[in-house]
């Protein structure tokens, strides 16, 4: 499923002496397999633990002949990770939110990081403890990013597209257009993504507006148009996306052009296409939460994942495309010829970034994204949410009333 070549000498290093990499960086300083093991070896010893939080299916590890970049870092550094998923950066927004979350690297989108930026939710980088962001990261993520004006407080992780995902072997009318997300023809086997932002997204684009407007008539005509598309959707879902195309459950979906790369490797039968009104480009990058204990440890790890063969690694084992110039060079070149990571010009002119909205646009579109995603579910939903909530309050009140029992018990004594 993903396809890589070896990583000779990061497999080196998991099974033989740390010297040789250090030997090798001693006599080629630009070499890029080579780690820094002076550099790597600061905090052995020290009991650190990394709490990183990314996107699921958005690393290699180990899996499907990938390598495990998580146990090369740990091994290179002795510095243990904690790793977790979200699904959607607004899940990931209100768990940082959480009096009780804690974490230390992140990896939202660039939109996001604009939104928790002037949020005062993270953390400035140093950059002098990430050197490998000035000397491997594409100038293209260096200018003009829009989402971190100040290059502060963030580093690119990877970049892709959204586009659409169809099975050729149900799906038989020419795919070039959003239209096919609202095709009766193919009800029930269409799906949807779960979150406000990239829902409207995909109504806006179609309708011929800006995915960042603001304009409430744009907004509110983009959800008649997603209430009108209720009727024909199987589910509202993220993740699962990937599932259920690969395994033939639904037919149409909207996704990411990564995902459709590893995909198409288990079902030749998914095609995809960049949607002739436009599609969305995304950034996503790493930042630090505001707040964390081990900044200059994390600020390692987000060094690490920009080593080239790290980048490499983990963009050619999730399909996704990298920032870093040296390591698309080392990819498979199948993949680094593939137009959907890597899309031509004039593809990536019909696309347009995500920016952060007001705070009363964002409201008005998780407002209006609620009224739609839970109307008309079935009665039969409704009657199983009443059930949990009585016996909710069945188990309270009998709580409550043997806790006076023994009370009464305790006086009486």
């Amino acid at each position: 499923m993903k396809k890589i070549f070896a990583m000779l000498l990061c497999t080196v290093m998991l099974f033989s002496s740390f010297s040789v990499f250090a030997a090798e960086a001693a006599t080629d300083e630009t070499d890029p397999y080579a780690f820094d093991e002076e550099y790597y070896s600061r905090f052995e010893g020290q009991d650190i633990t990394l709490y990183v939080y990314n996107w699921g299916e958005y690393i290699a590890d180990g899996s499907e002949g990938s390598e495990d970049v998580i146990q090369i870092f740990e091994d290179l550094t002795g510095i243990d990770v904690e790793y977790t998923t979200f699904d959607t950066n607004e899940a990931l927004y209100s768990k940082l939110q959480s009096a009780s979350a804690y974490y230390d690297v992140i990896i939202p989108s660039d939109y996001m990081i604009s939104r928790m930026i002037d949020k005062d939710m993270l953390e400035k980088l140093d950059f002098s403890n990430i050197p490998n962001f000035e000397k491997y990261v594409s100038e293209t993520f260096k200018n003009n990013v829009e989402y971190d004006p100040t290059l502060e407080y963030s580093v690119p992780y990877t970049w892709g597209t959204v586009g659409i995902i169809y099975n050729t072997k149900y799906v038989t009318k020419t795919v070039d257009s959003w239209d096919i997300l609202w095709d009766e023809d193919y009800a029930g086997k269409i799906l949807m993504f779960d979150n406000s932002r990239d829902a409207f997204a995909i109504a806006l684009e179609k309708l011929g507006y800006s995915v960042n407007t603001e304009n409430e008539d744009e907004i509110n005509e983009a959800a008649d148009l997603l209430r009108e598309q209720k009727p024909l959707v199987q589910a509202y879902v993220m993740d699962q996306i990937f599932d259920k195309m690969e395994e033939e459950n639904a037919w149409v979906a909207p996704y990411y052009a990564g995902d459709f790369i590893t995909m198409h490797e288990q079902n030749e039968n998914l095609a995809f296409c960049f949607p002739k009104e436009g599609s969305n480009f995304f950034v996503d990058a790493m930042c630090i939460p505001k707040g964390c204990k081990n900044k200059e440890a994390a600020e390692m790890f987000i060094n690490f994942m920009c080593e080239p063969t790290i980048s490499a690694e983990n963009c050619g084992a999730t399909g996704y495309s990298t920032p870093i110039d040296e390591a698309k060079n080392l990819i498979d070149p199948e993949l680094a010829a593939n137009e959907y990571a890597y899309p031509s010009e004039e593809i990536l002119s019909r696309t347009e970034k995500f920016v952060n909205l007001s705070d009363e646009t964002n409201k008005l579109l998780d407002d209006l994204w609620i009224s739609i995603s839970v109307s008309g579910l079935s009665t039969g939903f409704w009657i199983a949410v009443a059930v949990v909530v009585v016996a909710v309050i069945v188990v309270c009140l009998i709580i409550m009333n043997r806790k006076k029992k023994r009370e009464s018990i305790r006086k009486s004594v």
